[in-house]
């Protein structure tokens, strides 16, 4: 099973937690698509990729990972959701295809809860690795 992790990607911080829970998830068995490793980090590439300006190249290359991938997880964690991983889970959750949150962060946008939005689009909201594991597991 292909999971595709969206999350924040503009700090050291962010790039190494996305990178613990993609090892988790390889470690546990599951292929993943990890945009900052697979895809690239904007901010640190050519402005020309293959051709294309590296923003759309960014772009086409992370929608083909989505369209290959079997399950969306969106790691939720910060002050607020990533835009562009919100972008992602309303194309991935018009494919159809199951789509998961893993949150770890006791911070809300909105009373207590995040963006209805968002909510609705994720069929589950993890508070764990365990937890998102055991999900997984079952789709």
């Amino acid at each position: 099973m292909k999971v595709y992790i969206a999350a924040p990607l503009y700090c050291e911080q962010e790039l190494e937690y996305n990178l613990k829970i993609d090892t988790f998830l390889g470690e546990s068995g599951f292929d993943t698509y990890l945009p900052q490793r697979d895809g690239g980090v904007v901010s640190e590439m050519p402005e020309i990729v293959e051709g294309m300006p590296k923003g759309e190249y960014v772009f086409k290359k992370d929608l083909e990972a989505m369209d290959k991938s079997d399950v969306f997880l969106f790691l939720l964690d910060g002050r607020v959701p990533d835009e562009g991983a919100c972008v992602a889970l309303g194309y991935f959750y018009s494919l159809g295809k199951p789509c998961v949150g893993l949150k770890t962060d006791t911070r809300s946008l909105v009373g207590g809860e995040d963006n209805l939005m968002i909510r609705m689009a994720l069929k589950k909201i993890c508070r764990t690795k365990e937890e998102l594991l055991e999900y997984l597991k079952g789709c």
